[in-house]
């Protein structure tokens, strides 16, 4: 019987992500493929430090030994455009740092994002950020990872945040803002606060999130020992009257999250420095550069403000 993902919470990761490749990437761009390969089967038995997305895989991975089903609640797939040559440097690099990942695509130069909906993905990192465009130009959730000074603490909880506006929902409010002004974008979001907005890129990551959090509370009330190890944010730019629709969008879409930051322009980086989400998603880099400052943070270059052209909001799930 066929391995069964669609119970599960599935991230495809690139290897450019996982690790650190910016000495192989030099290679690659200064002598060519052919360098490159011999590069890394030189190197198969030196492993790759970590990169940019490692800790929050890692902790994302951990959730599978808290005993919440008989099987895993959550999969990784390295998603590499290595030649499964190259690749191989790439997988005893995961055996020796110990994480319990198994399955991969190398696809020798192509993206490999193509096959996330087959594989029932709900989520693809990359540092690459021209391939994380032309996924979400496809209508699937990407985010480029960028750089991060955080220090990561190896406990084996999980703290993660969103923005909301072109992140769990859509940006056609986003645009209604870019096009009027902020009065004018408070009284036309009041007016349609019963109104839920179309869900967005990460939408179903979150409702992904949600189902391992259902079963963390479940086992909480069968063992007063258990700590659940997830806690999810919204940290949005909205305020008052804008919240109520946000707060109606998240109930219609049967998802929920714990905690909610409404700021109205206030600097988000000053939330997340205190918070310390071990990963946070927003659609803007004006955002991100400080958040970024603080925690590992994820570009989801989503909608107008990214000039991304058309998006098939439908593929977007």
């Amino acid at each position: 019987m066929p391995y069964d993902l669609e119970s599960k919470l599935c991230v495809g990761i690139a290897s450019s992500a996982l690790f650190d490749l910016r000495e192989s990437s030099d290679v690659f761009e200064k002598q060519g493929e052919e360098a490159y390969r011999a590069f890394q089967e030189e190197r198969l038995d030196v492993p790759l430090a970590p990169g940019r997305a490692y800790p929050f895989v890692k902790r994302l991975l951990g959730l599978n030994r808290q005993g919440l089903s008989k099987e895993p609640v959550v999969e990784v797939f390295v998603m590499s455009k290595n030649s499964p040559e190259s690749g191989l440097r790439v997988m005893r690099s995961i055996k020796t740092l110990g994480l319990p990942i198994s399955r991969a695509i190398f696809s020798s130069g192509n993206s490999p994002f193509r096959y996330m909906d087959a594989l029932s993905m709900s989520l693809f990192l990359s540092a690459d950020e021209k391939d994380v465009k032309s996924a979400i130009r496809r209508g699937l959730p990407a985010g480029t990872v960028l750089d991060s000074t955080m220090q990561d603490d190896g406990n084996d909880d999980l703290r993660i945040a969103f923005d909301f506006d072109g992140v769990l929902s859509d940006d056609s409010a986003e645009q209604y803002y870019q096009q009027t002004n902020l009065f004018d974008y408070l009284k036309h979001e009041d007016e349609l606060k019963e109104n839920a907005i179309g869900s967005g890129p990460l939408s179903h990551f979150l409702a992904d999130i949600n189902r391992i959090q259902k079963l963390e509370r479940t086992k909480r009330k069968q063992s007063d020992a258990y700590t659940p190890k997830l806690e999810v944010s919204l940290i949005t730019a909205r305020n008052a009257p804008a919240h109520e629709r946000a707060v109606n969008s998240l109930r219609h879409w049967g998802v929920s999250v714990d905690n909610a930051f409404f700021l109205g322009g206030v600097d988000k980086g000053l939330i997340v420095s205190e918070l310390q989400p071990h990963i946070y998603f927003d659609d803007q880099r004006t955002h991100l550069d400080s958040t970024s400052r603080y925690v590992p943070s994820v570009h989801i270059p989503f909608g107008a403000i990214n000039d991304n052209g058309e998006i098939d909001q439908a593929a977007s799930r």
